[in-house]
């Protein structure tokens, strides 16, 4: 399996981080060696002292596809989840400032924590799903997958021009506005229309 990640999804966040608004979904990817299950501990890594938070809304794709129209993107995912895309940021402004690739800054080891899946039918409609993210309580991210720049069926869409997607594999649709800095000792909780998700601890 693999994580395919989208990044510049709300405008909100592209704002925050002064980035340029996409005429296409910026994509990278994530190895399988990212992903933490059932709420573990992140890891502060030891090459970075300014790692942020990403909350975002997951789908799981659920069979092969490839070249999929939009109109037939929604057979291709039946479960949906949480997960935290942490960005080591300082790293990353040091590879973007070189024009390099950010590989080392969002895909090392533990860089993916992610939920357990739920049915998409138990969700009215999935583009208008509110998802926050506290931390030590205090509420750092809220949005709304109404305000995507690139709705999920469209983002399976392209991305299956230029990935084989496989059962298994893991969309992670962006972050809104909020992101931020863990510490350790930290404690992330983040819910999906009010139901938790996730709950877990930096170390």
């Amino acid at each position: 399996m693999k994580i395919i990640a989208v990044g510049r999804n709300y405008v909100d966040h592209i704002q925050e981080l002064n980035n340029e608004q996409p005429d296409d979904p910026v994509i990278f990817l994530k190895p399988e060696t990212a992903i933490l299950y059932r709420n573990a501990p992140f890891f502060y890594p030891d090459f970075s002292t300014d790692v942020h938070h990403e909350v975002e809304v997951l789908v799981k794709i659920n069979r092969v596809g490839k070249n999929i129209e939009p109109r037939f993107a929604h057979k291709y995912y039946d479960q949906i989840g949480l997960g935290i895309d942490f960005t080591a940021r300082d790293l990353q402004s040091k590879l973007k400032a070189k024009g390099l690739p950010w590989e080392l800054a969002k895909a090392f080891n533990g860089s993916a924590p992610v939920s357990e899946f739920v049915a998409k039918s138990e969700f009215t409609d999935l583009q208008h799903l509110n998802f926050a993210l506290t931390v030590n309580g205090e509420t750092r991210q809220q949005g709304n997958t109404s305000l995507m720049l690139f709705k999920i069926d469209y983002l399976i869409a392209f991305i299956s021009r230029f990935f084989l997607l496989q059962k298994g594999d893991i969309i992670f649709t962006g972050t809104p506005k909020g992101v931020g800095p863990v510490q350790i000792g930290d404690q992330l909780v983040a819910t999906l229309e009010g139901r938790e998700m996730l709950n877990f601890g930096v170390r």
